[in-house]
Formats: structure tokens, sequence, C-alpha cells
């Protein structure tokens, strides 16, 4: 057992992790959870974050890891239920819907990949948040909108809302949650599925900028 001094710093990692992923910089996050884990181990919640912090890195397989030692000592049977939905085969009803409804409307297999993709990590990343899915069509239209929006392949919020049988104001609802939790931009790397992604040219861009600059600073 971890002893006072070693929860308190456990409890400094974990905060340290959390600041370094809220800013995107994900090796510092993931070393500080795991730091967390080592003086307490005992802790889910280190677990749960390190989870977090791997899932939006992509790597999946750790993910699964960290949140297989989650499940182990996490006290929460209904928190413990959902997650464990995550190691099961089955669809679940917000992708059976996507799926189904993607699919009806011509969806290239790639994006309704993504959109299972971008799914997963959202159950990932809300963490302990409370997720009601009880109502799957609001979700399922919510990922289906966000996923066209990030591969530039639009369609009307009104006419996404009708093909799940759900109303705008629910779609939009849910869309601005995923965008928030998984902290989504235009052409998003991990849902962009077309063939030449525009944030290339910007990067180039930025790095021919920078190059020129020390070029004419240079003396």
């Amino acid at each position: 057992m971890a002893s006072d001094a070693d929860k308190r710093k456990a409890a400094q990692f974990n905060e340290e992790g959390l600041l370094h992923y809220r800013h995107w910089e994900l090796d510092e996050a993931i070393a500080a959870f795991r730091k967390a884990i080592e003086m307490n181990p005992e802790q889910p919640d280190y677990h749960l974050n390190l989870a977090r912090a791997l899932v939006r890195y992509g790597d999946y397989e750790g993910t699964l890891k960290a949140l297989g030692s989650f499940l182990r000592l996490e006290s929460d049977p209904d928190l413990v239920e959902r997650f464990e939905r995550l190691f099961g085969t089955a669809l679940d009803a917000v992708e059976s819907l996507l799926i189904t409804t993607m699919l009806e409307h011509n969806m290239p297999l790639e994006m309704i990949g993504s959109s299972i993709q971008m799914w997963m990590e959202y159950r990932i990343a809300v963490g302990r948040h409370p997720l009601d899915v009880r109502n799957p069509a609001p979700w399922a239209a919510a990922v289906d909108l966000t996923v066209r929006k990030v591969n530039f392949r639009e369609v009307p919020l009104k006419q996404i809302a009708e093909w799940y049988g759900t109303s705008p104001a629910a779609v939009r609802k849910r869309h601005l949650e995923l965008i928030s939790t998984l902290d989504i931009m235009p052409c998003d790397y991990r849902y962009f599925r077309q063939e030449q992604n525009p944030l290339d040219k910007l990067v180039e861009a930025a790095s021919m900028f920078e190059e020129l600059e020390e070029r004419f600073r240079k003396l």
C-alpha cells in the first residue's frame, strides 16, 4: 500500500498529467500518469487517465491494458459495466445505427470506420462523466455529422436529424459535446479520410516560413 507521501506525490503527477493532456502534450501526459501509477497503483483514476491519454495518442493496445487495470480497481458497478462493453465484440446501439444509416446514404467504408473510431474514443475520453445512451439516435447522428464536417462532406443538420429520427437540437448538443471532449478540429488527422489533408499544406507553409525567417535573420 502506498504511503501518504507517495499518495501526495502521485496526486501531483496526476494533476501534471491532466494539464499536459489538456494541452495535447501527450508524451508528457502519459509519462506523468505512469509516475502517478508507480507511486499509487491502487488509485483507479490514474489508470483511467492513462487510458484517456493513450487513446488520444493512438495507442489502442496500451489503452485497453490501462482500462483493464482500471476495471480491476474500480468499485462503481455502473462505470465498470460501461467500460467493460469496450472489450466486447458486439456493436453497441450507437455503432449499429451509425453503420446502418451511413451505408444507406452511401458513406465510404473508411469514413464509417472513422465514425466508429470517434465513438470509441469518446466513450473513453469522457472518463467518469455520465454517458446516457438510452436514446442512441442523437449520438449516432452527431458522430455522423462530425465526421462529415471533418471530411468536408457536410449535410444540413436538419437532414442528418431526419435520417436518424431525432431533433436538430439534440444532434447539435451531442455534436458540441464530441468536439469539446475529443478536442476535434477541422481536418482532424484522427478522423480525416480524404486523399490529401489541407492541414499538410499549412504545416509545409509554416515550416517554409520558419526556414525563410531563419535565413533572413542570419548575418
